[in-house]
This record gives structure tokens, sequence and C-alpha cells, in this order.
């Protein structure tokens, strides 16, 4: 039996409902931040919009908490505690237990101790330069989930060790808005955190959301495929969303723990669809630097999680429960 526990996405009528109708006359609400270094939009059918205001400071609050270059944050305080103990919030221990449990799972194809590697890359600026390759080695052999130890709300890095919870925190607080909203008396909802996007229900017509996955050779917010969803989380993470060409190569954001390298391999993109998007964020790293065979075999064996993957040549694998279409224009 299958077991199962995503870059950018569009969500097809993010903005306009086509004439829908609203249940209980609810308007539609919608509000904007930036955080987390991507653009956060919170949609939903509610009478205050208040809630989406104070939805996105709590996106502020965590980005405080768990960013690695935010000074006093519960990540900075672990880098630069050079081998001490911190002790830090539920939040953070949630995030590292998911983090290793994932890490376990993939064989370390997922690793939140990949920050001595990945502080070296610079994929936002727009130069292409590769960092000098022994100095790449030399970090690659501080990536080690195994050493982080965590003992109740306390954890430990040996010296020169890093953690960055880029790949799997924008997941965690993705679940956290939504079990905010959902709290505050919220029923039908679409969440975008750019690559992670997080369903509360249904539309109030009763019909499920359309998610659009981004095509792998355009700009961002052109999809490809289309996916549906009436409550959980669609996550994408891909070669086009941080990088750099260069000599023919293309260097991105996914990289190898092993080798501290980006990841060459066929693939261009891989989408989970799973409850959690925590563990979509993680997983969706996972399948893409095992690849596409090895990463199918992993989602392939957890329950009530579904993938697509995105080859560069544009060919589409899917794993056996999932549900997609192409867009016409995309074929």
């Amino acid at each position: 039996m299958k077991k199962r526990s995503l870059i950018t996405l569009l969500v097809a009528g993010l903005l306009l409902c086509g004439g829908c109708s609203v249940q209980k006359d609810l308007p539609k609400q919608t509000e904007v931040g930036y955080y987390l270094d991507t653009v956060i939009t919170l949609t939903a059918y509610v009478e205050d919009p208040q809630v989406l205001k104070d939805a996105l400071e709590e996106c502020g609050r965590y980005e405080q908490l768990l960013s690695r270059t935010v000074e006093g944050s519960d990540v900075w305080w672990i880098n630069h505690a050079e081998s001490g103990t911190v002790e830090v919030s539920d939040d953070t221990i949630a995030i590292l237990q998911c983090a290793g449990r994932i890490s376990e799972l993939s064989g370390g194809a997922f690793d939140a101790s990949i920050a001595p590697v990945s502080t070296m890359w610079d994929f936002t600026s727009g130069s292409a330069v590769l960092p000098d390759a022994e100095a790449i080695a030399q970090a690659a052999g501080l990536v080690d989930y195994t050493k982080i130890r965590i003992e109740g709300n306390r954890v430990t890095l040996p010296a020169g060790m890093m953690i960055d919870l880029g790949g799997i925190a924008k997941g965690y607080i993705a679940d956290q808005i939504r079990n905010y909203l959902e709290k505050r008396g919220v029923k039908s909802a679409i969440l975008s955190f750019g690559g992670n996007v997080v369903a509360i229900g249904t539309k109030p017509d009763g019909s499920q959301w359309t998610i659009g996955i981004q095509d792998i050779d355009k700009g961002t917010g052109t999809s490809m495929l289309k996916t549906w969803s009436s409550g959980g989380s669609v996550v994408t993470s891909g070669i086009y969303e941080r990088g750099f060409d260069l000599d023919g190569v293309r260097y991105h954001h996914l990289l190898s723990p092993e080798t501290g390298w980006p990841v060459q391999n066929e693939l261009a993109s891989v989408t989970i669809i799973s409850e959690s998007s925590m563990e979509g964020d993680a997983l969706s790293t996972a399948a893409f630097v095992l690849g596409p065979e090895k990463g199918m075999e992993l989602i392939e064996g957890m329950e009530g999680i579904e993938a697509v993957f995105i080859a560069r040549d544009r060919t589409v694998t899917g794993t056996s429960g999932v549900k997609y279409e192409w867009i016409e224009q995309a074929k």
C-alpha cells in the first residue's frame, strides 16, 4: 500500500472569482506582504480584513524567530553558540524534528545543516561567480544532520556547523498561518507563499481551488500544469527559482549536501502535494536531490503524499495517485 506523509506557483483565480457565488455573502479579501524573501498573498472570504492583516503580522513574527540572517533569532543563536547549547522555541524544535525525519527518510538528501555550503553561493545578486572548489569541499565536510543534538528545547551543534531552515521553515509558517486563520473563523482561503500554496477548504461555491505549476521555461506566473486542492498544500522546488547560467551550466539553489554543488540531473522541478506544507517543503528538495527514480521511490513510499516530476526536456512524471492536467498553451 502506498505510504505518503514544491519554484513558483500560480494560483488560478487568486484575484478573480469568475462568477462564483459567495457563501453567506462574505466578501473576498486579499492582503499582500513581503516576508521570508518572498511575496506572500493571503486571499480569504472573510468579513473583517483585519484578520488577514493580523496573519501577515504573524509571518513577520515567525521570520524574526526562524531566519538565519536575523540577529537574535533562534537560528542565529544556534549558529553562533560555538558548540554551546541554546534553548529555543517550540516552533524551532518542531521544524528541526521534522527536518530530521525527512533527512533520515531521504538518506540525507535533505539536510538542515547545509548552511556552511549554502552561504558560499550567491544566487540572488545576478552575478555569475562560482565559489572556490576547495572551500566548497571543506564546507561540505561540515554538513551532517546526524550531529544536530536536540534535548527537549535545547539544541547543540558542533563548532563550525550551521543550520539553515530556508528549505523547510516557509512550509512550517504556511501551515501555522492556515491554523491561525482557521481559528479566526476562516473557512475558505488560498494562501500563496511563493513556491508554497496552502488551501483552506474549497471555494465558496464548493468547487476546488485550481493551482498552477510553474512552467520551467517561462517567466514567473506562467503555468505549465494545473492541479486541484480542497485543503492542503502544494509545494514546488525548481532550478529556475534562484540561480545563474555559466558556460552552458545551470547553477541553482538546490544543493547536494554531499558535494556542496548544485545537483545536476535531468530534473527541472519537483512538486509535492500533501497535507503538511512543512513536509512538502523538505520533500520537494529531497526528491529533487535524489533524482527522478529514487525521488519517486521516496514519495511512493509515503502515505498521503503525491508528486509531479518535471524534467528539463519537459517530460512529466507523476506518482500513482496524483491528478494534474497540462495547460493547453504549454503543450
